[in-house]
């Protein structure tokens, strides 16, 4: 069910769904489990998604959802342009931060989640370049073909995201974020 058409108590079922996969993965519990462990009915799930499967998409897509809110939010209070790339980047690894290794192998191995991921992968990486492509029409980044410091940083945001990143240099996700931050910035700075 959309979020706009949720009920009080549906929209905090869904909070303590969210907090629940990501501290924990989705992939061992069956909805006998949430039931007991979110306190309701089966009833009750069934009204925010239609079954297991669609609940498990539906919390991923709710917590990213809340998440870009907030990574734009922190742009928003930016206007130097160095200073937005920053502030996304450094939000996108704040808000990846609590994702649990059971929630992110989770999400890996169960292709409609991994979607949802790979969408807002998508999503920030073009975001990326629009904040470049701000940076050098402003003036305060050198002359830089913001399209592909874009495709760089989708290249690598993209092996964050599917893990690779992580393994070959022991890096978390969210870590990972940060120093993309920092590389961005610095290559781009005049």
């Amino acid at each position: 069910m959309p979020s706009s058409r949720r009920t009080a108590r549906q929209a905090d079922l869904m909070e303590r769904l969210v907090a629940l996969v990501l501290a924990e993965g989705f992939s061992a519990f069956t909805l006998d489990d949430l039931v007991v462990r979110l306190r309701c009915s089966k009833t009750t799930l069934y009204q925010l998604a239609g079954s297991r499967q669609d609940l498990v998409v539906e919390a991923v897509k709710h917590y990213f959802r809340g998440a870009t809110t907030a990574v734009e939010k922190r742009v928003a209070q930016t206007s130097a342009p160095a200073d937005r790339v920053r502030a996304y980047l450094n939000a996108v690894a704040e808000q990846l931060r609590p994702l649990s290794r059971e929630f992110l192998d989770d999400m890996a191995d169960f292709p409609p989640a991994r979607q949802v991921y790979e969408s807002n992968t998508q999503l920030a990486a073009d975001r990326v370049r629009q904040l470049i492509a701000e940076g050098v029409s402003a003036g305060t980044f050198r002359e830089v073909d913001a399209a592909f410091v874009g495709e760089v940083a989708a290249a690598t945001m993209r092996q964050i995201q599917r893990g690779e990143l992580g393994e070959r240099t022991g890096l978390s996700d969210s870590d990972a974020y940060a120093q993309l931050a920092s590389l961005i910035v610095h290559a781009v700075s005049a």
